[in-house]
């Protein structure tokens, strides 16, 4: 009896650039805020809720439908980081919560240090450019952590932002560079070279 094998080729887009840039450009603009260039307001809260919250799981949903287990866990759980962030944030002001102090906004960021400091460890096998995003992203976290456990000064905060600028634009150049570089079909912009 013959049997017929039929393969089946994903010709879907790369959802990695939506998510980078998701969570970069959010990055970035919470991040000047942080450094003290401008108050948290509507602007940061909708691109947590929209573009670093939801276009993120959306890219999440993405890549576990292509089968990448580190991208699917990266983007969906990010996502669900901002717009749990966002709700941190505006439940005391409508009344449903009691704001969170120091010592849980520090537990928050810490355990988000945590997770984050574990995916480092799979961008080994990754593009040097993504290391850099992942890495910068742990110290933020733990920065981030820091500041409000010890109270820590002004100063240090905004240093902290100036940090998450730094890790914000990391992932915008690798989103970036992805979108560029499949539409060229060559390397316009270089990732690093993968390890294997």
């Amino acid at each position: 009896m013959d049997q017929t094998v039929t393969q089946l080729r994903d010709t879907t887009a790369n959802p990695a650039p939506l998510g980078l840039l998701g969570f970069g450009m959010t990055t970035v603009l919470l991040n000047l805020h942080n450094a003290g260039l401008y108050d948290l307001g509507s602007m940061v809260l909708a691109m947590g809720i929209w573009y670093g919250g939801a276009a993120q799981i959306i890219a999440g949903i993405m890549e576990w439908k292509k089968g990448n287990t580190f991208a699917a866990t990266a983007f969906t759980s990010y996502g669900f980081f901002w717009l749990s962030l966002v709700t941190l944030l505006v439940l005391p002001k409508l009344g449903l919560s009691t704001a969170a102090d120091n010592t849980a906004m520090g537990a928050y960021l810490a355990t988000w240090g945590l997770f984050t400091a574990v995916m480092f460890i799979g961008t080994l096998r990754l593009h040097r450019a993504t290391q850099i995003v992942f890495g910068s992203l742990t110290v933020l976290f733990f920065l981030l952590a820091y500041g409000d456990l010890a109270n820590a000064s002004v100063g240090f905060k905004h240093a902290t932002g100036y940090e998450g600028v730094f890790c914000g634009l990391t992932a915008i150049y690798t989103g970036l560079a992805q979108v560029l570089n499949d539409l060229f079909g060559r390397t316009v912009l270089p990732l690093g070279i993968a390890t294997e």
